[in-house]
Order: C-alpha cells, then structure tokens, then sequence
C-alpha cells in the first residue's frame, strides 16, 4: 500500500514538472508580425488640446504673365490699338471746332482717308472742256479756283490740274444734270491703309430743278466736291460748305479745321478690333 501512494506521487510531480517547463506554447506563423488594430482617425473636436488640426497650407497660383497683342498673333499691336485710341481723343476733343467727329460717327467703316505726302508731288488732275449743254469755258476756271481755296487754306495737299487723262489720278467730268437732289458727285478710291489713291469728280450744268448753273455756281459746287476728294464727307452744319446742299458760298472756319485736323491724323482704321 505504501509504495502504490509512492508512486502516485512520483507520478503527479513528474506531470507538473512536464507542463512547466517541457510542454512549448505553439509558435505562430512564421514572420507573421502581431497584429495591431488600425488607429482610428481623431474628430477634430477630440483632438489634444481641444484645438483644430491645422489647415493644409495652399501655394499660390502664380500670377499670369500679361500678353501684349501683335501683328503676328492675327491682330493689331498694343502700339496700334493705342495709336487709334489717341487718334478718337483728339478727335472727340475737337468737337464744336470741327465736324470730323461726326463724320467718323456716320462712316459706315470707321477709316479716315486721305492723300498722303501729296506735297512735293501734287496729285494729277485731268480738267478738260465738255460738249454737253450749258457747258461754259468759264467753268474750267471756276473749278480752277476750288481747287485753290483749298490749298490756300492750308491744306496740305497740291494738284496738278494739266495732266492729260492718260496720267491723271483725278478726273473732272460733266454731265447735263443729276436724278435726285444734287449737282456733283466724287467718286474717291482708297488703299487699305486709307490713303486716297484717285477719284473721279463728276459736275452737273443744270441744278436739279433744270435750272442752268453759272460760272459761281460752279465754283461753290466744285469746292464742295473737292472736300470729298480731300476725304471730307458731309457736315450737318448749314453754314459750312460740306453740308449736304451747300447754301454758302465759301470755306467756313469749320471746313479749314476739320481739313487740317484730317491731314494731321494718320489715314486708317480707327476702330479698336480689326
């Protein structure tokens, strides 16, 4: 009896020994690294302190570069849309001096046109006799002296009045009488840039009315048609000889300024695209 309790005590002692120190702990995969469970993003309202995480800094865009518009980029260059500018300023400033403001207002293509450098070599003019009625050889001295006025009022811009239709730039023709409310026609040609490159005056010897013009009423009626060939077009003022149906008799101040502002403005396009 005594030596079965012996070795029921051997035997517990050994099994607690074994699961003490023999028996290992099964290893886990290996390389496997432990696991940790995933860090939950903090509410800003939770964060330390109480205080909002700090806003993402923002680069500024840098500042676009400013573009100067030329001639090759398919428009007119800063200097041209400038120049233009200044060209409308000196032209609005002259209003109640001269009447270009509103012929730029009713031009239908916004150009100024006008001979250029025509001083040195004045512009060709073919002024010969006619055969139709009433056609006076007084006539030709009376368109003469239209041309005059103009050059005398400082105009700068000289004719010719010998050429020979061959050569002429400018032709002076007649006819018996116009349909219509008017006694003179000028047909003006212009280059692209504006400058007057020739023309075509036509004078009536009868008024609308059938009634025989005299050697004054051509000059007065010439010298309106010569403003048009100078570039001028109609003035909506009744004392000035470009008006329409001129009802006076020579230049008025206003004709001579509108003129000599014209010719010290450079030929061309004025509005701002294009």
């Amino acid at each position: 009896m005594l030596v079965l309790l012996s070795t029921l005590v051997v035997f517990l002692v050994s099994a607690a020994l074994w699961n003490g120190f023999v028996r290992r702990t099964p290893p886990s995969a290996a390389g496997a690294a432990p696991s940790v469970a995933p860090e939950r993003p903090v509410p800003a309202e939770s964060a330390p302190g109480g205080a909002p995480p700090p806003a993402p800094t923002r680069v500024p865009a840098p500042a676009p570069t400013p573009v100067v518009p030329s001639a090759d980029a398919g428009g007119p260059s800063y200097f041209v849309l400038l120049a233009r500018s200044e060209i409308r300023r000196r032209i609005r400033a002259s209003a109640g001096i001269t009447y270009l403001n509103e012929i730029v207002a009713a031009s239908p293509d916004s150009v100024l046109h006008r001979w250029d450098g025509r001083v040195a070599t004045p512009v060709r003019v073919s002024l010969a006799p006619a055969t139709v009625a009433n056609f006076q050889p007084a006539f030709l001295d009376a368109v003469r002296s239209a041309f005059q006025r103009w050059q005398e009022a400082g105009v700068p811009v000289r004719f010719n009045l010998d050429a020979d239709t061959s050569s002429a730039e400018v032709r002076v023709q007649w006819r018996i009488q116009f349909e219509g409310e008017r006694s003179g026609q000028t047909d003006v040609q212009w280059d692209q840039d504006g400058h007057v490159t020739g023309g075509v005056i036509t004078l009536a010897t009868f008024d609308p009315k059938g009634q025989p013009l005299g050697p004054d009423d051509l000059r007065v009626l010439a010298m309106h048609e010569v403003g048009h060939l100078l570039g001028l077009d109609h003035s909506p003022n009744v004392g000035d000889i470009m008006y329409a149906q001129p009802k006076v008799r020579d230049l008025s101040p206003r004709d001579v300024s509108t003129a000599l502002l014209l010719y010290d403005l450079a030929p061309g396009l004025l509005r701002v695209g294009g």
